[in-house]
């Protein structure tokens, strides 16, 4: 197994564009751990304490699968607290194995992965409009984020984190308020660009300012300003949360992929 990608190794990628977007995003930058063989197995962790993500192709034999769980046992233990963005398929013979060790692996989230060919205008407008974030909203930026975060209950390993994407988000243009008719921020959300396409991530609603439709209107004003870019929108979406996805699918998105992620039960 190499510790490098090449382009070999993108090429496997794109037999899943859409599930494996945000791999072949990170594998284009710096990470903490990278193995392939660059036939059937990519591993990669970005870093602390974001999954691994594996790649390997549909239908792939159990040698494979066996040498995914060997790596996994070796350099990102699930005992250790890891946890891995992979398709169901190997999730399975993961679960299989982890009980003949001993070990309860389960599939701690469903991933499903959509793109938006044909934006649909939500039926329901919200007050308010669409704002662009500029460098004096830097620290407001950084408390929104914080809160998505937490919301979702995985913070970046360091504060300063935070503040690295905030200004990389600000740099691109690529980081959205929905202010209200009062002039507050009430949602945001961001998105990364990688060929062709850009994932909208960051996606969060105020407690106490959700069911008004601020992020369904929200999303669809971004996706516009992707699609003008010439890129394809894309998101991922925890496949538990059944009204978001509904809200997406309302405004034209269209489910492309499915991924699961495993984890010490």
């Amino acid at each position: 197994m190499d510790s490098f990608v090449n382009e070999k190794d993108f090429q496997l990628l794109a037999q899943d564009p859409y599930t494996f977007s945000v791999l072949d995003r990170i594998l284009r930058g710096n990470c903490d751990l990278v193995r392939t063989d660059h036939r059937n197995l990519i591993m990669c962790h970005s870093e602390k304490p974001y999954p691994i993500w594996m790649w390997t192709p549909d239908g792939c034999p159990d040698d494979v699968k066996e040498k995914a769980w060997e790596l996994a046992a070796e350099l990102r233990p699930f005992a250790s607290g890891y946890r891995y963005n992979i398709k169901h398929e190997l999730a399975e013979y993961f679960m299989k194995r982890a009980r003949q060790e001993g070990m309860d692996i389960g599939i701690s989230m469903e991933l499903f992965a959509y793109d938006c060919p044909n934006p649909v205008r939500p039926e329901c407008p919200a007050d308010g409009e669409l704002y662009c974030c500029t460098p004096e909203d830097m620290e407001a930026v950084i408390s929104m984020m914080g809160c998505f975060h937490d919301d979702i209950g995985e913070k970046p390993a360091t504060e300063n984190r935070i503040r690295e994407k905030a200004q990389m988000f600000i740099d691109d243009h690529a980081f959205f308020f929905w202010k209200n008719a009062e002039g507050d921020a009430v949602a945001c959300c961001s998105y990364r660009c990688n060929q062709g396409l850009a994932c909208i991530g960051s996606v969060y609603t105020r407690p106490e300012d959700r069911r008004k439709h601020y992020a369904q209107n929200m999303v669809f004003e971004v996706t516009e300003k992707i699609r003008a870019l010439g890129y394809i929108p894309m998101l991922y979406t925890d496949a538990g949360y059944a009204a978001s996805n509904a809200c997406y699918e309302k405004i034209g998105y269209v489910l492309r992929g499915r991924l699961c992620t495993a984890a010490m039960v």
